[in-house]
């Protein structure tokens, strides 16, 4: 392992009051960002995959593929793609002579003019701009990790690229251009423009780059600062141990960093309130469990419930045909499909527009005033459906990216055209307040309001605290401290079967 004494840049603002002399990272230990158990993490060969051990969280993997010629082959294709997309035609429509011819730009620009400024942004930036940033994040973070050493910017562009991935939509484009020509179909000839297969070349190549990167061996190639600084001008050592070496430290005094993995002993209990520090690693604020997430959710979710009432009442847009026509609702676009026999087109669009955010929002409740409580049951069940709802809510702007399709390409006057209207602004703020919902829960929360991560002292309600400090200890399941000689189990070991 690699390290340095000489980075004093290191600080935090929101570091507690007193010294922190001393910092240990202890090597061959993982915490599961699902349940917050700490678990020895053996050496994997190619092809294997770790597991956690109490609630089946993927905690890491080796890849059979090269660790940087493969994801950089499908890097560099992505960019070929992208820019290929963006200088090529979406579809062209034909109605009784008058064509129109669209691309990427259009449906945003389209958006805007009618006054959906908000919508326009929101499409053009999962759909343009997220894309082409993660692209030219990915590449820059392979050139750095094929040097003998990651540079220090690298850190904070691989940070960003997690953070900024999920925002890039291409794959729920591709739905939406689809549920875009079936409807069109109805109405006049079309022509799908070569954008359409460089879309969905760029998905398949995006996808096929994260599922070949191996970020735990770029981030081996990152050194650990030996010295730094603390809030206060306090200097901090930092020391590198493994844990078969010196057994399990404390459970309070663990902390993990959540964009790199690296995990901490501190001379002191670690509060769930307060930043922890800066990682020696990658420079990223390091808290034991994210910042005010029962809050944060709770706050998305009612702005969420706000919006979900007018996407469902209020028409998402307005088709017009020969002087006739009217508004649809997102309820009605899903039976208009299926009376024309698109059952399972309606299917998709019932599913990911009605369905998807009703029981997302069900279920972060659900796991809010679960963790409000202490409950202490079907732990491993919600952490699995909390897995389950993150996947899944960003598939719920098909409807969204449908009708900036159809606003860009159906702009014949009186002959035919669609516009948007106020649901659609309404539905796509629920999909974005849904996936912030979503990204501010800890769902290691639900554990430490269950008892199941040892003593915790704050962050969570009062009600929770007073009922864990008069508890009486009973058989649990197995903890971060009752696995094995050295305080960790062994994760549960499969073969990789990306």
């Amino acid at each position: 392992m690699n390290t340095s004494s000489s980075s004093p840049h290191l600080r935090c603002d929101d570091v507690e009051p007193g010294p922190i002399r001393h910092v240990r990272v202890i090597g061959g230990l993982s915490e599961c960002p699902g349940c917050g158990l700490y678990q020895r993490l053996p050496d994997l060969d190619p092809g294997e995959q770790a597991s956690c051990v109490r609630c089946g969280q993927k905690l890491a993997r080796r890849r059979r593929t090269a660790p940087l010629a493969t994801p950089l082959a499908f890097c560099i294709s992505s960019a070929a793609f992208y820019l290929a997309a963006l200088a090529s035609s979406l579809m062209t429509l034909d109605v009784y002579g008058r064509q129109r011819t669209v691309d990427l730009l259009t449906g945003p620009m389209e958006l805007m003019h009618e006054g959906w400024g908000e919508a326009g942004v929101l499409v053009g930036a999962v759909t343009i701009l997220a894309p082409a940033v993660a692209i030219g994040f990915m590449f820059a973070i392979l050139i750095a990790a094929s040097s003998r050493q990651l540079p220090d910017w690298a850190p904070r562009i691989l940070v960003w690229y997690d953070k900024l991935r999920p925002w890039s939509m291409v794959e729920v484009y591709i739905l939406g251009i689809f549920v875009a020509y079936t409807k069109l179909t109805d109405m006049a000839h079309v022509d799908v423009g070569p954008a359409v297969y460089l879309i969905g070349a760029l998905m398949l190549t995006m996808a096929a780059t994260d599922s070949t990167l191996d970020t735990e061996m770029i981030w081996r190639h990152r050194r650990i600062d030996s010295l730094t600084r603390a809030e206060g001008d306090q200097t901090v050592e930092v020391d590198y141990v493994h844990v078969d070496d010196i057994g399990m430290p404390p459970e309070d005094h663990l902390v993990a960093c959540t964009s790199c993995g690296l995990v901490g002993e501190l001379a002191h209990p670690v509060s769930n309130l307060s930043c922890v520090g800066i990682c020696p690693r990658c420079e990223h604020r390091v808290w034991r469990r994210l910042p005010q997430s029962l809050t944060r959710t709770t706050a998305f979710l009612i702005a969420a419930i706000v919006f979900y009432i007018p996407a469902n009442l209020y028409p998402v847009m307005t088709f017009m045909r020969m002087g006739g026509g009217g508004g649809h609702t997102i309820v009605e676009g899903a039976i208009e499909l299926w009376v024309d026999g698109m059952i399972p087109l309606s299917l998709l669009v019932f599913f990911a527009s009605i369905t998807v955010p009703m029981l997302k929002i069900a279920s972060l409740g659900w796991m809010v005033w679960q963790t409000w409580h202490g409950a202490r049951g079907h732990l491993v069940a919600r952490t699995r459906l909390f897995r389950v709802v993150d996947m899944v809510g960003r598939w719920s702007m098909i409807d969204v990216f449908m009708i900036s399709i159809l606003v860009a390409v159906v702009r014949f006057n009186a002959m035919a055209s669609v516009t948007a209207n106020a649901g659609m602004v309404a539905f796509a703020a629920v999909v974005v307040l849904t996936l912030l919902a979503a990204w501010s829960f800890d769902p290691r929360i639900m554990w430490d309001a269950a008892g199941r991560n040892g003593r915790v002292v704050d962050g969570l309600p009062p009600s929770v605290l007073q009922a864990q400090a008069t508890r009486r200890p009973g058989p649990a399941a197995p903890s971060s401290s009752s696995l094995s000689p050295v305080g960790t189990g062994p994760v549960s070991m499969e073969p990789d079967q990306a």
